[in-house]
């Protein structure tokens, strides 16, 4: 049986909780010992006065709080849950030079275009959905097939294992329309450990979608979404790790009664399922919605009208929106996936998120793999930065996101677009150990003389005056998967560097 808790000791670094609209976001550093409940995998206590560097004091604390220390991982026998002189815990260190961080959370990435992370050419948009997307998505299966093929397998287990090395904790996948294959990403995800809403896509509008990559009926892309929502939640009853999310694929793919179908069957469950689309990004297909839609005020009302805006509903990209569509998205407390990486790949346009948090939009971080480059969430962080500098110059009202700004929306903002708030993003007690170790490596003056040019240790170079906010900022900027050694997932140990 493993240990009761886990003792942290080290340094602790996360974005303090605020409202982007209100006030700017603020790193937020201790140095202390914090413990995690492993049984439920949530925080139980931290003392920021425990002197880390003191075996004796620490020693004496963890002998006061009457725990039984024991290796990390070590089997030991069941001790009375009443009673703290048996409970045993292990102990975690971050280093000198490491530190804790939430775990990243991406609220807008395709899971089975992976293969594909790298391939967009000059394409714009709808042209790369054509040339590139659907073609790789019908692979996944043909839609009567009992058992997804072994493609699937490989790809959803190398996307699973590349987003937990750069620290993702919690994705938001959309898969494809096949049944059998967005089960398996499901069944990965919660045998992996990787918190994750998934959702199987629902396309059904003869004329846009492709006749070989495109659900039959309206009846068929209910029917076949509820299949898979029934699968998650037979896997997860208590959705502890994996949810399901109804995925229309965006306004364009789908007929009107298939929204107003989708919605009901979100609606059907209680609480509401989760929802994902797209909308709005890029003038062409605002463009088009309008033609197809010409009932519907704008783009975003066409998911309103349908009753597909609501408190659970992330919105992806969101960057050519109305003033009176971003009013509506803020009514409906709806929430937007900012994905820069993506929408610079493709000529999307720039989203204007400081106009979006200004107004008390809710926003995250998606990297909208393959239209994003990148499986990292810290690339998207400086992404969005960049492309907030880029449309202030254009705009100078406008303030250019800070890099605080852009790591409180790769967590705390990402936690309340996936709804989690309250159990995500930071080290309040009560919350998911969702979290991952990094480590920024050696001072450069501990191997003076020295050629690093073969380290694995990163690109992060650390000579010993920095800060803890400089550190951190030369990580946002400079850091990769390599500063990433260790990520829990509800407590769990999920990855290792």
């Amino acid at each position: 049986m493993s240990p009761s808790y886990t003792i942290y000791l080290g340094t602790f670094i996360q974005l303090a909780r605020t409202s982007p609209s209100v006030q700017k976001p603020r790193l937020s550093v201790h140095t202390g010992a914090l413990w995690v409940n492993n049984a439920s995998g949530k925080i139980a206590g931290f003392d920021w006065n425990v002197p880390i560097d003191d075996d004796e004091v620490v020693a004496n604390f963890i002998r006061e709080k009457g725990w039984i220390v024991v290796p990390e991982g070590a089997a030991t026998e069941p001790g009375g849950d009443g009673d703290a002189a048996q409970q045993t815990a292990s102990i975690v260190k971050s280093g000198r030079n490491g530190f804790f961080f939430p775990g990243f959370i991406d609220t807008h990435i395709h899971a089975p275009q992976y293969p594909n992370t790298g391939l967009f050419g000059s394409t714009t948009l709808l042209e790369w959905l054509e040339k590139y997307t659907f073609p790789t998505e019908s692979s996944y299966g043909i839609r009567d097939d009992e058992m997804p093929p072994e493609k699937a397998y490989s790809v959803y287990n190398r996307v699973i294992s590349r987003t937990l090395a750069h620290g993702t904790t919690t994705a938001s996948y959309f898969a494809t329309i096949h049944v059998p294959a967005t089960n398996l990403l499901a069944d990965l995800c919660y045998q992996r450990g990787q918190r994750a809403f998934i959702g199987r896509v629902c396309m059904d509008k003869p004329g846009f979608c492709p006749e070989f990559y495109k659900d039959e009926s309206v009846e068929q892309s209910i029917s076949r979404t509820r299949e898979t929502v029934e699968h998650i939640l037979k896997i997860d009853p208590k959705g502890t790790l994996v949810s399901p999310i109804v995925t229309p694929r965006f306004a364009l793919s789908c007929t009107s009664a298939a929204l107003s179908g989708l919605g009901k069957l979100a609606r059907s469950y209680d609480p509401p399922l989760r929802i994902q689309t797209h909308v709005s990004e890029t003038r062409s297909e605002v463009n088009l919605v309008k033609e197809h839609f010409p009932q519907c005020k704008g783009y975003t009302h066409v998911y309103d009208d349908h009753g597909l805006l609501t408190s659970r509903t992330i919105l992806a990209h969101g960057i050519h929106l109305t003033r009176d569509e971003r009013q509506l998205i803020h009514d409906r407390k709806a929430k937007i996936a900012h994905c820069p990486t993506s929408n610079s790949a493709l000529g999307s346009g720039i989203c204007p998120v400081r106009t979006h948090l200004n107004e008390g939009l809710i926003v995250g971080l998606g990297t909208d793999v393959s239209g994003g480059y990148s499986p990292s969430i810290l690339e998207v962080a400086r992404q969005a930065c960049l492309v907030s500098r880029l449309i202030t110059s254009q705009a100078s009202e406008c303030e250019p996101l800070t890099w605080e700004e852009a790591l409180y929306l790769a967590t705390r903002g990402g936690a309340a677009v996936v709804d989690m708030a309250d159990q995500i993003g930071g080290f309040e007690e009560g919350m998911f150990w969702d979290v991952q170790l990094i480590d920024l490596g050696r001072l450069i003056d501990e191997d003076a003389g020295t050629d690093n040019s073969s380290s694995d240790a990163g690109n992060v170079d650390i000579f010993g005056w920095e800060s803890w906010e400089e550190k951190i900022e030369k990580w946002m900027w400079t850091g990769d998967d390599r500063n990433v050694k260790k990520v829990w997932v509800n407590g769990r140990l999920v990855h290792q560097r």
